[in-house]
């Protein structure tokens, strides 16, 4: 157990990201902070649209400030679901509170809006963004973009559900048989898994799709049929596990070959996303069009622009008879769970960053605390961060 009495404060605020309902600490992490010899400070309220009140901070022994500034200046570590690029429309607020030597954790989406984090970097701050956490066994406890994507699976294979004018499960009734919905999922990643799971308990007949074929056991394992496309995929992902951005070409053919399998779906569920970069276009108006009146297409890759042609980001809008659900955060719509998951993911990468006094220790000799480490000490220090930027190599200390 790690030395207790530290010193060192982490803190949360509410978030100021429109419509966002999570919270970077729960009250049963404050708990496992103390174990390290940390102390708590949130925001009044911070916990509120999650389920958590602010009596459950305060009986784990978390101080609850009412004034969102005093939270920047007494934590050490500061904690947050979107931070910098993340929430660009409240990052001029947030810099002014910052001091240098703070430590940031949590989302900033950095690959998106590069500069965000050189005004982090002005502010001499330590920002670690967990969406470069490396994909090795080690950091499994601290994925927050899994976590996140078990989230928004769940919730989109109930929102399908909800939406679409018919029952998911066959049944054999006195007044007649009632034939399954069928689901595509587009993407067999984390989201499209744990979609694949859900509808599934849901009683539909569901097939899955990704352009890495390694996938196909994991969702035949989960009682989908595999959608196969006569495509030469190549190197269908990065080496971190993600998939790697194709070209229009690559695209247009998928596309064609696409037609006759939406069509044919009730529900579509798309997930495919490319990381700092546009989502893929994978279904075209005229997709849309040839499915039955009534179907279901729930886009998880709006916010990134969409994988539908026709998806409206933070809208559901109907074409042509077919419901598009576009909504940009599924995770923020189950909140006390994204929230738990979240802390856990956060609280177990803290854990990496302290020494056995139990205080702050930037080890660049750790893989999960180098790839993480976006900027230090005014500069930015991620090297796909600098090649974005333009910026040289940093020199090796």
């Amino acid at each position: 157990m790690l030395a207790q009495g530290s010193g060192l404060t982490v803190g949360a605020v509410r978030e100021s990201f429109p419509g966002e309902q999570r919270v970077a600490i729960v009250p049963a992490a404050v708990k496992t902070f103390a174990k390290s010899g940390l102390q708590t400070v949130v925001e009044a309220g911070a916990g509120q649209a999650a389920g958590y009140t602010d009596e459950q901070y305060a009986a784990q022994d978390a101080s609850v400030e009412q004034d969102r500034a005093a939270v920047f200046a007494a934590a050490d570590v500061l904690l947050q679901i979107r931070g910098g690029g993340g929430n660009p429309e409240f990052l001029d607020a947030d810099l002014e509170l910052l001091r240098p030597g703070q430590v940031l954790i949590g989302a900033y989406d950095p690959l998106s809006d590069p500069e965000s984090i050189v005004r982090l970097a002005e502010r001499g701050v330590s920002c670690f963004a967990l969406e470069f956490l490396p994909r090795i066994t080690r950091a499994q406890s601290m994925d927050i973009l899994s976590s996140m994507a078990t989230i928004a699976g769940y919730k989109a294979g109930l929102l399908a559900a909800a939406a679409l004018p018919r029952m998911f499960p066959m049944m054999m009734t006195a007044a007649g048989t009632i034939t399954p919905a069928r689901v595509l999922i587009i993407g067999a990643g984390v989201a499209g898994l744990q979609a694949i799971a859900t509808t599934r308990r849901l009683g539909a007949v569901v097939s899955g799709y990704d352009l890495r074929p390694a996938v196909r056991e994991e969702v035949e394992s989960l009682g989908a049929q595999f959608v196969e496309l006569p495509l030469e995929s190549g190197e269908a992902a990065e080496s971190g596990g993600y998939a790697r951005e194709k070209d229009e070409e690559f695209y247009r053919k998928q596309q064609e070959l696409m037609h006759r399998v939406v069509a044919e779906s009730d529900v579509v569920i798309s997930t495919a996303v490319v990381p700092g970069a546009k989502a893929p276009v994978l279904i075209t108006p005229e997709m849309v069009e040839a499915m039955a009146a009534g179907s279901v297409i729930v886009d998880l890759a709006a916010e990134r622009g969409g994988n539908c042609a026709l998806t409206t980001p933070g809208e559901t809008i109907t074409h042509g008879g077919v419901t598009i659900i576009g909504e940009t955060n599924l995770p923020s719509m189950i909140p006390y769970h994204a929230s738990q998951m979240f802390a856990n993911n956060v609280a177990s990468f803290l854990q990496a960053l302290l020494n056995e006094e139990g205080q702050l220790e930037i080890n660049l000799e750790d893989e999960v605390i180098r790839e993480t480490l976006v900027c230090r000490d005014g500069q930015v220090t991620h090297p796909r961060m600098r090649e974005r930027l333009g910026l040289a190599p940093l020199e090796s200390k």
